[in-house]
């Protein structure tokens, strides 16, 4: 069994919509072969709390609107530290790069075939690495979020 057309095209634009809110380390694996309960995961991270939380919520709204998907769970908003958006077909997990680190989903789910993404979604790739190696060498250079309703720095 493999993922449906439904399960990929949600996965591609839960993709899209999570590189577009510069994520790092974006990934999908077709888990339909060893999972009964979804056909998908889709794992990304990002290197603090608001960002999490900026890429979960893009990642809401560009399925609703563009697919008519609703999750069907939502779990740990609250802290913003790993968000779990559940669509049954497909289940997102956003994590702060410190967790997506001592969690490691990638080992649980190395044997499952990746899925091909986008390409701004495959070339977050090492991002999270990237950004871990210019904030220890204290030469960060992250931009501030921008308000896409004003434009304004936030």
């Amino acid at each position: 069994m493999t993922a449906t057309d439904r399960s990929l095209e949600l996965i591609n634009t839960a993709a899209q919509a999570a590189a577009d809110k510069l994520a790092h380390d974006i990934v999908a694996y077709d888990v339909s072969d060893v999972l009964a309960i979804t056909d998908a995961f889709l794992l990304a991270s990002a290197p603090n709390d608001r960002q999490v939380k900026g890429i979960v919520d893009e990642i809401e709204e560009r399925l609703n609107k563009e697919l008519g998907a609703k999750p069907a769970r939502r779990e740990g908003e609250r802290d913003g530290r790993w968000v779990l958006l559940d669509y049954v077909d497909i289940v997102v997990h956003v994590q702060h790069s410190e967790e997506r680190v001592f969690y490691a989903l990638e080992r649980l789910w190395k044997d499952c075939p990746e899925l091909e993404l986008p390409e701004d979604a495959k070339a977050t790739r090492g991002k999270a690495a990237e950004h871990a190696n210019a904030a220890a060498a204290g030469d960060e250079q992250v931009p501030e979020p921008v308000d896409e309703l004003d434009g304004e720095l936030r």
